[in-house]
């Protein structure tokens, strides 16, 4: 069952009961009042008839005897709509204003009560309201109570019919206001609720994956749907920035993955070629004299030294391709740096010796490290070595003329190491992608060796530090990068 029909349903069912309850007590209340202004009007009546009946005692051969008088004035013309009767304290009639009969066994057995008593009763097809009175008289000749039963009638059936036309008055109306209510609130239950059937289209949407980009489209108060469709909208949002980077995460990874084999796979082709190479060549050493075009021995060492030498090459690039990737690994992994206060400048000065060993053609400046002297960050030495000496390998290997140069800045509460080179450089649409894994700029891919890995450990041990880098290119004219780096005093290390 929908909720727009339990709902109509729910409030049709409220509006039924209250309304049933509001026609119970409109019938009885109208009931009662109609039968009140009888009761009213009859007991005036009696109380008017009562005041004029008296007894009168007499004896007859030594009995007593009783009359009552005072009755020859009970007519109807004089009490117009209602009959009167009145009965002794045996039920026969005394006197009658009606051929109607009237019932006296319950307004006799009231009246030995000493009470009032109203009834109603159908005779000859007609509705009365009866009201009973009991009047006494005593005799205290012989102390004896005499009473008899006054009786005012009215027939009720106008007031009965009345009564029976509001009833069907009242279930019509219940019947209608109970269907139009029900109709208009299915109505109003459908539209109010239209925006949870948006809501249902659109996560069926994306569920199936056929659109991210569809929004719940509202237009009404604020109220509780509207808050469900906003909150849903923002729930829409983020699901779509979430899958947007989600694929994003997924092409970087199969990049990644395409880049790692092609880099792979290139020293294991070589790697095999030598090995086949040498297989070969060992295979004619031993047919030497059946095959006469077998190589001489110093034709053999050379192509043996150049093949062991190329498969050393490229074993020795495979190692720092799988360290690399290793040290990436560990950053995906959370990997947490171990840190201890360190000074700047012999860290520096250590990445200035090692780098002047490099196989290098063009001049490596080493400026003004004045700005290190005395500043201490929390670090790894290693870690920092290796950040260092990235950037001074990477500017050597893509700058063919001219220089490299290193020099330190100072910040307010940082240190920065500047490398400088005036190699081949990048276009502008480059730099944002210069860190990812294996990307490397089109002119240069090919050309100079390298995995592509090196400025995505850069950045990684960049941001364990808590530093940041700056980028400044231009193409055709060299690239400078400074490397900042927070900084800090311990006493003890001054020292």
């Amino acid at each position: 069952m929908s909720i727009r029909l339990r709902l109509t349903l729910w409030y049709s069912g409220l509006l039924a009961v209250t309304m049933l309850v509001f026609g119970v007590v409109l019938y009885g209340a109208l009931n009662v009042m109609l039968y009140s202004n009888q009761k009213s009007q009859m007991e005036e009546i009696s109380s008017e008839i009562r005041q004029k009946i008296t007894v009168t005692r007499w004896v007859i051969n030594g009995q007593t005897q009783y009359a009552v008088n005072g009755l020859n004035r009970l007519d109807q013309f004089r009490y117009p709509g209602y009959f009167v009767q009145v009965s002794d304290q045996s039920g026969s009639i005394i006197k009658s204003t009606t051929d109607y009969p009237f019932p006296t066994e319950g307004a006799v057995a009231a009246a030995k009560k000493d009470k009032n008593m109203a009834e109603r009763f159908k005779a000859q097809g007609k509705s009365f309201f009866m009201y009973n009175v009991p009047v006494k008289f005593e005799d205290r000749q012989n102390d004896v109570d005499i009473f008899v039963v006054l009786q005012v009638a009215a027939i009720v059936d106008s007031i009965d019919n009345q009564m029976r036309l509001l009833m069907y008055v009242l279930v019509v109306l219940f019947l209608i206001t109970l269907f139009i209510a029900a109709t208009f609130g299915l109505f109003l239950a459908r539209k109010a609720l239209k925006p949870i059937d948006n809501i249902v289209a659109a996560t069926a949407q994306i569920e199936n994956g056929a659109d991210l980009d569809k929004r719940i489209d509202y237009i009404g108060p604020p109220d509780e749907i509207g808050k469900l469709t906003s909150t849903i909208n923002s729930m829409l949002e983020r699901i779509q920035l979430m899958y947007g980077e989600l694929e994003e995460s997924n092409r970087t990874q199969r990049r990644f993955v395409s880049d790692a084999s092609h880099e792979l796979r290139t020293p294991l082709t070589t790697i095999r070629g030598n090995v086949d190479l040498l297989e070969k060549m060992w295979r004619q050493q031993e047919n030497e004299n059946e095959n006469a075009r077998a190589l001489d021995d110093k034709d053999k060492m050379e192509l043996s030294l150049e093949a062991m030498q190329d498969i050393a090459g490229e074993a020795s690039r495979m190692s720092r391709l799988v360290n690399d990737l290793l040290s990436l690994a560990r950053a995906d992994t959370g990997l947490q740096i171990s840190k201890e206060a360190l000074p700047m400048l012999p860290i520096v000065e250590t990445v200035v010796r090692k780098a002047g060993m490099l196989p290098k053609s063009v001049d490596f400046i080493v400026g003004d490290l004045s700005a290190l002297e005395g500043a201490v960050v929390s670090g790894s030495r290693d870690y920092l070595q290796q950040l260092l000496f990235i950037f001074i390998e990477n500017a050597f290997k893509y700058t063919d003329e001219g220089y490299v140069r290193i020099d330190a800045l100072k910040g307010s509460d940082q240190i920065g190491v500047r490398i400088s080179d005036t190699g081949i450089g990048m276009d502008k649409e480059e730099v944002p992608h210069i860190f990812e894994r294996f990307y490397r700029a089109d002119k240069s891919r090919g050309q100079t060796s390298g995995t592509g890995l090196g400025l995505s450990i850069a950045k990684w041990i960049i941001d364990e530090h808590g530093g940041s880098i700056e980028v400044a290119t231009r193409k055709d004219e060299g690239t400078t990068f400074v490397v900042w780096l927070p900084t800090s005093r311990f006493p003890e290390i001054m020292e």
